[in-house]
């Protein structure tokens, strides 16, 4: 009978507020005054209703690493960019070196500045980071934008020549662009360094760094990072809608 009883009490408040505005062109302005309150403050906790309803109902929910991955994956991460809300959700006239969050960090070399990034909620079919960051550029007198992930230390942790190193990412541009990613990896102090050309004629990229081919001290590794370049990006808008990192073992012969 609850339920029953909610909806019955649900058509007679919303029939109530339907009156009332069909009546406030003839009404006192004494009642007029006191539907306003009351409405406010009903407005108010509606308000704070649909926030949170939203944020737990829309999808992909927020916080999700859910995204394929490879047969035989050891570890697997998705930046918290991608997973959650910033603190600070936009950034204007970014500096040649602008920090997001404690994982993702802009740089360029444009004296003008005129960028803009800026973090936005996926909410398409086929999207499964909760987030995405876009960057909006104008006037653009520099060469490069890129944007300097920096993997968890487990990420390094166990880490041999012996592995692969995918990414996978989705990248959307109002006009052509050139993109890179350049796979770093600190030890002792040597740092490896591996690039790859982002085929941008499609919007879903998978680029492999196979690590056999890297003379690497296994024993002294530190830090690996990641660093998506963009070349020109002048009068342009770049949409990141997802970017996830997997670690595996080359397949024995």
């Amino acid at each position: 009978m609850g339920g029953i009883l909610d909806r019955y009490l649900n058509r007679k408040v919303l029939a109530r507020w339907q009156r009332a505005g069909q009546q406030a062109d003839s009404s006192s302005l004494s009642e007029l005054r006191r539907q306003r309150d009351n409405a406010r403050q009903l407005r108010a906790q509606l308000d704070r209703l649909i926030q949170r309803a939203d944020a737990r109902l829309t999808r992909p929910l927020i916080g999700s690493s859910q995204f394929p991955r490879p047969l035989g994956t050891d570890w697997s991460w998705r930046p918290d960019l991608w997973r959650g809300p910033l603190a600070r959700q936009g950034l204007a006239s970014a500096p040649r070196k602008a920090a997001l969050d404690g994982q993702v960090t802009l740089f360029h070399d444009c004296d003008l500045a005129e960028i803009v990034l800026r973090q936005t909620r996926n909410r398409r079919d086929n999207d499964l980071a909760p987030y995405s960051l876009m960057a909006e550029v104008l006037e653009f007198n520099g060469s490069f934008l890129s944007l300097s992930i920096e993997l968890p230390s487990d990420g390094a942790t166990g880490l041999t020549g012996q592995h692969l190193m995918r990414i996978d990412t989705v990248i959307e541009a109002e006009r052509p662009i050139a993109g890179f990613v350049r796979l770093n990896i600190q030890h002792g102090p040597n740092t490896e360094q591996v690039l790859r050309e982002l085929d941008m004629s499609t919007d879903a990229v998978s680029v492999d760094f196979d690590l056999a081919h890297l003379e690497l001290n296994e024993r002294r590794i530190e830090k690996v990072w990641l660093d998506v370049i963009f070349n020109n990006p002048a009068m342009n808008r770049i949409t990141l809608r997802d970017l996830t990192f997997c670690r595996h073992h080359r397949a024995d012969m």
